[in-house]
């Protein structure tokens, strides 16, 4: 049982109230993780400047990144909004689902890059030499490595404050990868 809870609008800072405000709109509602950020009146606002910066991967390997990166921390909140926002990518089930396990038969680039997210994660960024070569050789660039592992960190980041905090999941919850293999 978690000693976090989800913060409500009138609990938080004016700074948090407005970002609030905004998803609000944008999303119809606060995700009870975003709500948690706001227990700081600082963190909030810096992770979402972090996770909504420019970076050179498109918005469908983000998903796949962060699918591969929740999946080896564990991350029930995460995997279950990254399978939603996965679908709104148009990963279908069964894509998603080899997404967290590190793979991606069904597109030689998009499996180079969940071999390497899962691959940095599990070694705690000492990946292995063959993956990046591997990453490099699909079409990938440096520029793209750093992005990729940047974005691991970010990830990483929300992993951990769920992991901590045990706030409830308000996405549909993702299947466990066991049951679906």
């Amino acid at each position: 049982m978690s000693t976090f809870s989800p913060l409500k609008r009138d609990e938080v800072s004016e700074g948090n109230q407005a970002i609030f405000d905004n998803l609000e709109k944008a999303l119809g509602f606060v995700p009870n993780l975003y709500a948690t950020y706001a227990h700081s009146n600082n963190a909030l606002a810096n992770y979402l400047t972090f996770a909504n910066a420019k970076t050179s991967l498109s918005a469908k390997q983000k998903e796949v990144v962060n699918l591969a990166v929740s999946q080896v921390n564990n991350c029930a909140y995460c995997l279950a909004a990254h399978t939603a926002i996965g679908k709104m990518n148009g990963f279908t089930d069964e894509q998603i689902l080899e997404l967290r396990s590190g793979k991606a038969s069904f597109d030689n680039k998009l499996d180079a890059l969940a071999k390497l997210a899962k691959n940095v994660t599990e070694n705690r960024g000492a990946t292995d030499q063959a993956v990046v070569d591997n990453f490099l050789a699909s079409g990938f660039t440096k520029e793209n490595l750093i992005d990729t592992l940047v974005l691991v960190g970010d990830k990483t980041i929300s992993n951990y404050i769920h992991s901590t905090t045990r706030v409830a999941v308000d996405f549909p919850e993702a299947k466990p990868l066991e049951a679906a293999i």
